[in-house]
């Protein structure tokens, strides 16, 4: 069983819903406002009444980039929601099970690669968030649970790149230019499959981005 969390989009949650349904895969959508303590604790309660434990937990919400957003909401929802949601769902995490944070390359590197101008807020704030998730690892070691890493490039088709595209759309023509950007399947598949991969050892997954990873030896968890 599959939960998928959202804020206010509900026809798009229960659009997946039914295509995974359609795919022999069992799925239900949950809404909870990750940036609000409470309708989190409501969330994670739910799991717990309903399915007993969790087994996986991708930390995948990003925002920063909406024209209505506050100077401080990048932090609140890329770092400090992020690791509210793990701290309320770690005890209905079972052994074995993994925690996946997904990010950008823009973020994962930012402290050594240039960023878009209009991402930057949400490229400090998604590393920080990644930054704090990792800081947790002692903790989920001693509950037998993983924690992964997946960063991509620039995806094609997400709402980050085209919101970005209105805010800088050279930004955007650079990097087409630049390298061939992944699609929103091969990044999904690239989540999915470090979701449910059995070995519990720390580690970073890079989709895309070549000439990013051309300046590094080797990535540590």
């Amino acid at each position: 069983m599959v939960a998928i969390n959202y804020r206010e989009k509900r026809k798009r949650a229960e659009q997946l819903v039914a295509e995974l349904h359609d795919a022999g895969g069992s799925a239900t959508a949950i809404c909870a406002d990750l940036s609000d303590a409470t309708s989190v604790k409501a969330m994670v309660f739910e799991l717990g009444e309903r399915f007993g434990r969790l087994d996986g937990l991708v930390l995948n919400a990003s925002g920063g980039l909406e024209r209505n957003a506050t100077a401080d909401y990048p932090m609140a929802i890329n770092r400090d929601a992020q690791v509210r949601m793990l701290e309320m769902a770690l005890p209905i995490m079972g052994t074995n099970s993994r925690v996946v944070f997904v990010t950008s390359h823009q973020a994962h590197f930012v402290k050594t690669h240039p960023v878009p101008q209009d991402y930057y807020p949400v490229a400090v704030s998604k590393r920080a968030g990644e930054d704090a998730i990792r800081a947790t690892l002692p903790e989920l070691v001693r509950a037998e649970v993983g924690l992964s890493v997946v960063s991509g490039d620039m995806i094609e088709g997400t709402i980050i790149v085209r919101l970005l595209e209105r805010r800088d759309p050279a930004a955007v023509g650079v990097r087409r230019q630049a390298v061939d950007l992944p699609s929103v399947e091969e990044f999904a598949e690239a989540i999915a499959n470090e979701a449910v991969r059995s070995d519990l050892s720390p580690r970073t997954l890079f989709v895309g981005g070549s000439d990013y990873l051309a300046t590094i030896s080797a990535e540590r968890p």
